[in-house]
């Protein structure tokens, strides 16, 4: 199934179609695939369904729940396609194409998968082994593609060494041979090559080699060592000693290549162990290759578009991509969570091996352990990705990219700063301004505030007058406004740091209201909170940020509280003013540091007359 079927039907919709209804209701109740578009045409996201009517209904309902994501796609899609097909497995393939020809925004997408190695096979009478980086359907077989070069350099250099395969870019046929247009080179004469250009091996016996080196690429090494082992005797039986020397080398050379792969404590079932590592909107997709009970090979890709999806459907985008090209599919494979619907994964993957397919997701034993390694090798790939970004001097944290959309942002915020109140009962009042700089806090920038002009506890006078102060100042000093602003609390709060910054001429300064409650973020000027996602990475900043604020107000606070008290204790002590108390805290670190000083410990410090003053009042308070 390819991505050029006719559609079957298309939907054209508006919010003044006043059809809709009908349309919906008259579609069928069949397998197929559906894609949104926007208004130039472009696909936005590409979907599968069992059940077209029932899946496409579901996002024109009023009561909906499909995500800010899916939303946000549904705000701009103007065009709905339909493509009906005649089994789940044809949906499942034209949706995996259709995916890999438009790479939809709102769908997870692999990156770069254009750009990997492979090694193939061509499709002629006498057929070439080498890399390339193009798959043409011209009837070659492609093994890979290979994440890692040096991989496909070690498997192209172990086939030349074990199998005398041409290494010449003609194009060998009998008609080509009986005019003997070619001539052997140098490789026939130091044994690398059988010299088929001239005729000198026959084309059954020279594709029988190259079936070997099939079952090379696709890890079947055991297999192949056993078969060639059995074939060797059977020359030897018949006295073809040449021929059979000839295939004992081979085999030496493929018990060498085989020693070189990983061993591993299970049975000899082909498998591939399929895990992926996300943050953010990134992730990275590791499959590892087990044939004949040995790891065989690596490869992993990278995906985008995969912020607030479930684990689910980004191992189902990994595992569908993947095996849309890959040449040898195992009898099972191994995944670090269930799939929402296997049946037509493995249907489809079962017609393409020619024979049965299991997915399973183990939580114990052997394969749970290799699934753990597997996305353990994803999480480092994923860093790895992360670090090569930040290198970048035009990188910005996907966070405040997401923040920045979440929020409708003209400019990402790289610099923000946020303000939080505390006080308990009304008394010490204090607030504190944390700042971050492209998600990471700049503690050097940090402020605490004594409040002022405000008695009692007045969150809104509080946030008022700690705004004021802070911009008040940068304004004098020509200093750096913050990309956003954001304070603890709600409307109320918002409002009055909305009402200081006009106050000051900078009223288009950006700036929200974060309240802890329902972690609600409120905007100026509307009264119902923004709805963001509460999986999105910029919320989540948000939070992290409201939390180091309220943090640093607290720690605060309750140094003053424990100052104001412990002072206060000592000042009841006839003779024991500000001064004495303070030498005192400082020479004993604390009033109960005080209190069980002996008296010659105390006389040090402050004289006998006021230490028995002390030793009298704290045996009176006992």
């Amino acid at each position: 199934m390819s991505a050029v079927i006719p559609p079957l039907l298309n939907i054209r919709i508006t919010k003044e179609d006043v059809a809709l209804p009908e349309k919906l209701e008259n579609l069928p109740a069949a397998p197929g695939v559906y894609q949104h578009k926007d208004k130039g045409g472009k696909v936005l996201y590409v979907g599968k369904a069992k059940n077209l009517r029932n899946r496409v209904r579901q996002y024109f309902q009023k009561s909906r729940s499909l995500g800010p994501r899916i939303e946000q796609m549904l705000s701009k899609a103007t065009d709905l396609e339909v493509i009906v097909t005649d089994t789940e497995v044809e949906a499942l393939i034209l949706e995996a194409n259709l995916i890999k020809k438009y790479r939809p925004r709102y769908n997870v997408s692999l990156k770069d998968d254009k750009s990997y190695p492979y090694i193939v096979i061509t499709g002629e009478p006498y057929p070439r082994v080498f890399i390339t980086r193009q798959v043409r359907r011209d009837g070659s077989r492609y093994f890979g593609p290979y994440t890692d070069v040096k991989n496909v350099r070690s498997a192209l250099k172990a086939i030349r060494d074990i199998f005398m395969i041409r290494s010449c870019n003609f194009f060998i046929d009998a008609e080509a041979i009986g005019k003997k247009k070619f001539k052997v080179c140098l490789d026939y004469h130091i044994k690398k090559c059988e010299g088929p250009c001239e005729g000198l091996v026959t084309q059954e016996k020279y594709n029988a080699m190259i079936d070997q080196v099939a079952s090379l690429l696709r890890g079947k090494t055991g297999t192949l060592i056993r078969s060639l082992k059995g074939e060797m005797e059977l020359h030897a039986a018949a006295r073809r000693y040449e021929e059979a020397a000839v295939i004992r080398d081979r085999i030496k050379g493929l018990e060498a290549y085989s020693e070189r792969q990983k061993a591993v404590d299970l049975d000899a079932t082909d498998r591939d162990i399929m895990a992926f590592a996300a943050d953010g909107d990134d992730a990275c997709g590791v499959i590892f290759k087990l044939r004949d009970g040995k790891m065989v090979g690596r490869q992993h890709y990278y995906m985008g578009n995969v912020e607030g999806k479930p684990e689910g459907e980004i191992l189902e985008a990994l595992l569908q991509q993947y095996y849309l090209d890959a040449e040898d599919i195992p009898s099972e494979i191994v995944v670090q969570t269930p799939l929402d619907d296997t049946g037509a994964i493995t249907r489809w993957l079962g017609e393409r091996r020619g024979d049965g397919v299991s997915i399973v997701a183990p939580e114990e034993g052997e394969e749970a352990k290799l699934v753990r390694l597997t996305k353990s090798n994803a999480r480092f790939l994923l860093d790895e990705l992360k670090i090569q970004k930040m290198k970048r001097a035009d990188y910005v944290p996907h966070p405040l990219l997401a923040l920045q959309k979440d929020l409708g942002l003209e400019k990402v915020p790289r610099r923000i700063e946020c303000f939080d109140n505390s006080n308990i009962q009304g008394s010490d009042p204090v607030a504190s301004m944390v700042v971050f700089v492209d998600g990471k806090p700049r503690t050097g920038e940090y402020r605490k505030f004594k409040i002022q002009s405000v008695s009692g506890p007045d969150d809104f006078a509080s946030m008022r007058e700690i705004v004021e102060r802070r911009y008040t100042r940068v304004l004098e000093e020509q200093g750096e406004l913050p990309d956003l602003i954001v304070v603890d609390g709600g409307k109320g709060q918002l409002s009055s740091a909305v009402e200081v910054l006009q106050k000051l001429g900078i009223g288009s300064q950006p700036v929200i209201g974060l309240a802890k409650r329902l972690e609600e973020v409120f905007l100026p000027g509307r009264s119902d909170p923004e709805l963001i996602a509460k999986t999105s990475s910029g919320l989540r900043l948000l939070q992290q940020i409201r939390d180091e604020a309220h943090r640093f107000a607290i720690t605060y606070h309750r140094t003053l509280r424990a100052k104001r008290t412990l002072q206060t204790e000592l000042d009841l002590i006839d003779g024991v003013g500000k001064k004495r108390a303070k030498e005192l805290l400082e020479a004993f670190g604390s009033v109960q540091g005080v209190k069980f000083a002996t008296g010659e410990q105390l006389e040090e410090v402050v004289g006998v007359k006021i230490a028995s003053k002390i030793r009298e009042y704290f045996s009176t308070g006992e």
